[in-house]
């Protein structure tokens, strides 16, 4: 016999939180994923790489995002051709269950350093790296990429040469500075 209720059950199942967006996180953070998965082979297919996939809502609508590149930068052609085969493709595999926008474009100026070859790709310029933990007291480091490896970038930063393990890397990004 129960005595005594309350607000708070004593056992509780929770079989995947659906936030206010629509799609439970397990979804918004496999979709990517399965994006990634069909977009690379096409991307090296066309001569370009995959910056970057991004699934989420915005103003009511679901959008993915893919940020494209290539050496000698991304053009609108580039941007089109990619777009028009990718689309294809997902409509084919059917794999996020409901309308969304597909969004196709460069990374920018600014662009993500997302892994080890975008740092010694752009080794020379100037770059701002955000860390999970302080070294030295800050977490914000901008200065000029001196060398990279499979492990670490070195950055010149006010005339001091910092080492950074790519795990304790955030987010990082180029800089860009009118001239």
């Amino acid at each position: 016999m129960l005595a005594k209720s309350g607000w708070f059950p004593l056992f509780r199942v929770n079989l995947g939180a659906v936030p206010r967006g629509g799609l439970a996180v397990t979804e918004k953070q496999r979709i990517p994923d399965q994006v990634l998965a069909v977009a690379k082979p096409l991307a090296e297919m066309l001569g370009l790489e995959i910056v970057d996939v991004v699934f989420r809502k915005e103003g009511g609508r679901w959008v993915l995002r893919v940020f494209i590149d290539k050496t000698e930068g991304v053009g609108l052609d580039d941007c089109e051709a990619f777009s028009e085969r990718l689309g294809h493709l997902l409509d084919q595999q059917d794999m996020i269950p409901h309308a969304y926008a597909l969004e196709v474009s460069s990374p920018g100026v600014e662009r993500p350093l997302k892994k080890p070859a975008d740092f010694l790709r752009f080794r020379g310029r100037e770059a701002c790296i955000v860390t999970t933990v302080a070294l030295g007291g800050r977490r914000k480091f901008t200065g000029q990429i001196v060398a990279a490896d499979g492990e670490k970038v070195r950055l010149l930063v006010e005339g001091n040469e910092l080492e950074i393990p790519y795990a304790a890397v955030r987010r990082a990004n180029l800089v860009f500075r009118w001239q």
